[in-house]
């Protein structure tokens, strides 16, 4: 075979071989990013998330990141924006978020965040008894009262909703507003040093604490629990099949579906979770969270 002939037979050979190597480094580069509300502090969240990046990245075949937020509305433009693929947010925000992109999916919620609940608790130096029901909410007007994130739905919607309805308002509490302790752990953490007298939080989170580091809060009492409500679940953007390709949205959701605590990397993930699985979810269960969403003026 001449010089020639070789040349001519190389060229489309290079040609192939440079269009494979290519469209493999584009599928090894395609990245999916995920997120979550910072509800709990930064060392469990990078551990769970960490954990879950690793796991899908191995059942779905693509990288995927977690970028950290620094506050819940973080979290809701990053998602609005496209920065984030899909996020773990709770009932307020996941509206707040699907109503600023629409075609946004649910895609899933744990069992308990069907019937979730918050909990009032209060420092046991406080003359402050057990609440038996909503009326008897007025008797924290006068106290310093601390929430959690201004937009959580534990830690704030909720727990503001019933106070509404037993005609307390933040204005009743000691000093200009009630505060806003930014997350689940630092309310618990403000109320056991009396820096609050009175907070409002995730009971879930709550549980989680008092089993694992009870002795850090022997100065809080739970006071009164809410009335059931629905609450957290993943959010992703509506364009992911496009993105990473036809099928892909229905294959995320049921990896998440299958998770399986007879399987050890998923069980340590779902303990992290503080879910025993994840269930099916959608939008139309998080219909009263809007509404209460818009009364209380967190949604407009």
């Amino acid at each position: 075979m001449t010089l020639f002939i070789r040349y001519i037979v190389l060229i489309p050979l290079l040609f192939i071989t440079s269009c494979s190597n290519n469209i493999n480094t584009m599928e090894r580069n395609k990245t999916m990013t995920i997120s979550a509300i910072p509800d709990q502090n930064p060392e469990k969240l990078n551990r769970l998330y960490a954990l879950l990046s690793n796991q899908l990245e191995s059942e779905l075949g693509i990288n995927v990141k977690y970028i950290p937020v620094i506050n819940y509305p973080a979290a809701v433009t990053a998602f609005r924006t496209s920065d984030l693929d899909i996020v773990w947010f709770g009932g307020l925000t996941g509206v707040q978020a699907r109503l600023q992109k629409p075609g946004s999916i649910v895609l899933a919620q744990r069992e308990i965040d069907r019937q979730f609940h918050s909990v009032f608790i209060a420092n046991k130096k406080t003359a402050i008894n057990q609440i038996e029901n909503i009326d008897d909410l007025k008797l924290l007007k006068g106290k310093r009262f601390t929430y959690g994130s201004e937009t959580s739905t534990s830690g704030r919607l909720m727990p503001q909703y019933y106070l509404q309805k037993a005609e307390v308002s933040n204005s009743d509490f000691k000093g200009r507003i009630a505060g806003f302790s930014g997350s689940h752990d630092a309310t618990l953490t403000l109320v056991e040093s009396g820096s609050y007298e009175v907070g409002a939080l995730n009971e879930q989170i709550f549980i989680s604490r008092m089993k694992k580091e009870g002795n850090k809060y022997e100065n809080v009492k739970v006071i009164w629990r809410t009335p059931a409500y629905v609450d957290y679940h993943w959010l992703a953007q509506g364009n992911l099949d496009k993105k990473f390709g036809e099928g892909f949205t229905k294959k995320l959701r049921n990896i998440l579906l299958d998770f399986n605590k007879d399987i050890p990397e998923h069980k340590q993930i779902l303990d992290l979770f503080g879910a025993n699985k994840f269930i099916k979810a959608d939008s139309s269960q998080y219909k009263a969270i809007e509404k209460i969403g818009r009364e209380i003026g967190k949604i407009r």
